[in-house]
């Protein structure tokens, strides 16, 4: 029985699930009834990168944007099925004026959905109003002005919630079982909780306590758990905004300018240096933005066929499970599969330690860490795993030595006996030197590699590519297509022989954190 409501605004929440700084939502309540939509797609969750812990992490959001909703006079509505099918059958039961959402640079899958939404609205006369919710810029012929474009975008007032919504005859529905969306069973028993009310805590934890620590314990996988702000989930499924949190950053950075130096401490750095982190995280989805295939295929051609191994190989299996032989790649994995979160120097590492020493393809191993990241930002993570693999063909070569990480950032071992606890007696020098606990009464594997040749040969197949005729002219249209002009990082000209101490500039400690 079809039910028309006059001029009804269909806001479909997608991965913004907040009602503050939603324009969308305030815009489609000035133009009449309300009807907040989110859709359980069953065929997004059965995608190669989407897992239980992600599903964990919504219901939580749902669950808090609910609350929101209802407070302002309508509950969210929740439906189950095809995008498309979902909303001709709500046109068909109570007509719809106008389909509001927030732009979405996610993974393929709702690249090819989006199309088709758009396709149904055109031939339906529907308007679809799409508004941005990061600083990425659709249909860009430029990367001129974009930094300065993000800084005029993040510096507008934040959009207002709607004072009220006018309460609709329409049965709200309620959340799916994940068995029933055939979501596997995912484990992740540290699992951060989901919801804008802890994205808030986080937020407000970080400023008020836990931030000055930033720059320095964001390398080490123990102290980065607090000196980070943990608000990577929040971002990821819009929680909070990005705005609200450069803006809130911005406020905390004026504060402490106004302070006597003496009480200044590390905060202005901390600060300057997660403002810059804010910035990266748009810049790197716009580079997915401007060529989806990112997340598929290699960025710079020459690489193709390059690694054929990946999932299935016991090179594969070793690393995916946490059990290479190597303690500080074993635990960062073990800690990831638990917590859901480790911080980005030691998922840089994890990647590196794949793709390089264990010569795994980006693509499956990516989709591994895809699953296991509750933050998972498919702009920012295709981009990383392709810049750890060195198949951008722009980026300086830089190969994390897992041994050498270990010693830097957990020299007494107490984060490896914490997540591998078979090597919980063992000394830390031992810990350090994997070969040594070959000979030792411990459950542990031995290493599955030797290290220092699997880092050469490594090296040696990236340099030769690098020197082939063509390799440049490629690179510096890739550099141009993507590069941040404000960071000046133009990396085509810094192809050099690799090296694994020296700090490169442009591989920043962010995205993930």
């Amino acid at each position: 029985m079809k039910h028309n409501l006059q001029g009804l605004q269909v806001v479909w929440f997608k991965r913004d699930l907040r009602i503050t700084d939603h324009e969308p939502l305030l815009e489609a309540a000035k133009r009449g009834p309300v009807l907040p939509l989110y859709i359980f797609e069953p065929a997004l969750w059965q995608q190669p990168d989407m897992s239980g812990r992600h599903y964990a992490f919504l219901k939580a959001s749902l669950t808090s944007l609910d609350n929101a909703l209802r407070a302002l006079g309508q509950p969210l509505v929740y439906r189950t099925g095809d995008a498309v099918a979902v909303l001709q059958q709500l046109k068909e039961n109570y007509g719809i004026a106008a389909l509001w959402s927030h732009q979405e640079t996610w993974n393929g899958w709702t690249y090819t959905r989006d199309i088709a939404v758009g396709k149904w609205c055109k031939s339906n006369n529907i308007p679809w109003h799409e508004s941005r919710q990061f600083g990425v810029v659709r249909r860009m012929k430029s990367r001129d002005g974009w930094a300065e474009a993000w800084d005029a975008l993040m510096d507008q007032p934040l959009w207002e919630a709607p004072a009220s919504l006018q309460p609709l005859d329409i049965e709200a529905g309620r959340i799916p079982a994940a068995t029933s969306l055939h979501i596997l069973p995912d484990p992740c028993p540290l699992l951060q909780p989901g919801g804008r009310e802890n994205g808030i805590l986080e937020l407000q934890s970080f400023f008020e306590e836990r931030g000055e620590d930033y720059q320095q314990g964001m390398s080490s996988p123990s102290r980065a758990v607090s000196a980070c702000s943990r608000i990577s989930p929040h971002l990821a499924f819009g929680t909070l905004s990005m705005r609200e949190v450069h803006r809130a950053t911005e406020k905390e950075k004026r504060t402490w300018q106004g302070a006597p130096p003496a009480m200044r401490g590390n905060w202005l750095r901390a600060l300057q240096a997660f403002s810059g982190r804010l910035r990266w995280h748009c810049h790197f989805i716009q580079k997915l933005e401007d060529e989806p295939t990112l997340e598929f295929d290699n960025l710079h051609q020459a690489y193709n066929g390059l690694r054929e191994a990946g999932k299935g190989s016991v090179h594969y299996e070793a690393w995916a499970s946490g059990q290479t032989g190597f303690p500080m790649v074993d635990a960062c994995m073990r800690a990831l599969q638990a917590t859901g979160w480790i911080n980005f120097r030691m998922r840089a590492m994890l990647m590196s330690f794949a793709s390089y020493h264990l010569w795994l393809h980006w693509r499956d191993t990516g989709l591994h860490l895809a699953r296991l990241f509750v933050d998972y930002e498919p702009g920012i993570h295709y981009s990383q795993c392709q810049m750890q693999s060195g198949t951008t063909g722009i980026n300086t070569i830089r190969i994390y030595n897992p041994i050498k990480q270990g010693i830097d950032h957990d020299s007494d071992a107490a984060f490896i006996k914490r997540w591998v606890p078979e090597l919980a007696d063992v000394s830390a020098a031992q810990i350090h030197t994997p070969a040594s606990l070959q000979g030792l009464p411990v459950a542990y594997p031995q290493p599955i590699v030797e290290e220092a040749s699997a880092r050469r040969m490594a090296a040696d197949k990236i340099y030769s590519i690098r020197q082939d005729a063509g390799h440049a002219e490629v690179a510096q249209r890739i550099v141009q297509k993507h590069e941040s002009r404000k960071a000046g990082l133009n990396r085509s000209r810094r192809v050099q022989r690799p090296k694994t101490k020296k700090r490169h500039r442009g591989q920043l400690e962010l995205p993930f954190e």
